[in-house]
């Protein structure tokens, strides 16, 4: 995977919208789809820096931010996976403390668009999977992992081992999804660990 020149704005969200169609939902938790992609993409999960994996409510990206500071204070190089974004989709990538580009993002969505072969996706795993590759392309102390949502299916659930689990405040969310108690959300969450 190579980054070319910077893509223009109209090929970007065509790509986006290519992905997204893959899809008929934008939420199905499932484990399966991504497997099979990193299954695809020769495992980019199993050759990131150690994962600190980061779920809950309310509060990951708060946690993730701390954490990054806490870090790369102490001189760690630290990549960071967020979502969702506010206005550019690169927010949810930082590679070794920096801001992915849009010529490095695009490549890699565009080879996980390739590499998934037209099979279903959501954009979300699609993106999990691009920012896995931009990963473990590049050289890191570690990795801030924020769970989408829930945990237990949630994409960023293939990190076999992470070096540690957090846990955000939780409280009733996505109900339709995680259940419709405390214990039952907390449960999905904490899948993670």
């Amino acid at each position: 995977m190579t980054a070319s020149a910077a893509p223009s704005q109209g090929s970007f969200e065509a790509l986006i919208a290519r992905i997204s169609a893959l899809h008929p939902k934008r939420i199905d938790l499932s484990l399966d789809r991504m497997r099979g992609l990193m299954e695809r993409l020769d495992h980019p999960e199993r050759k990131l820096p150690p994962v600190i994996h980061v779920a809950g409510t309310n509060g990951k990206g708060s946690t993730i931010a701390y954490l990054r500071a806490i870090l790369e204070t102490a001189g760690l190089r630290v990549h960071a996976y967020t979502s969702p974004h506010l206005v550019r989709i690169n927010e949810c990538f930082r590679v070794a403390g920096k801001l992915v580009g849009d010529a490095e993002l695009h490549a890699a969505l565009a080879h996980c668009e390739r590499v998934n072969a037209g099979e279903p996706v959501t954009l979300f795993e699609a993106s999990t999977a691009a920012g896995f590759c931009l990963f473990a392309d590049h050289a890191a102390d570690i990795l801030l992992l924020e769970v989408g949502l829930g945990g237990r299916l949630d994409c960023t659930n293939v990190i076999e081992q992470p070096l540690a689990a957090v846990m955000a405040p939780i409280s009733l969310d996505h109900t339709e999804f995680l259940g419709d108690s405390l214990s039952s959300i907390a449960e999905e969450k904490a899948a993670i660990i």
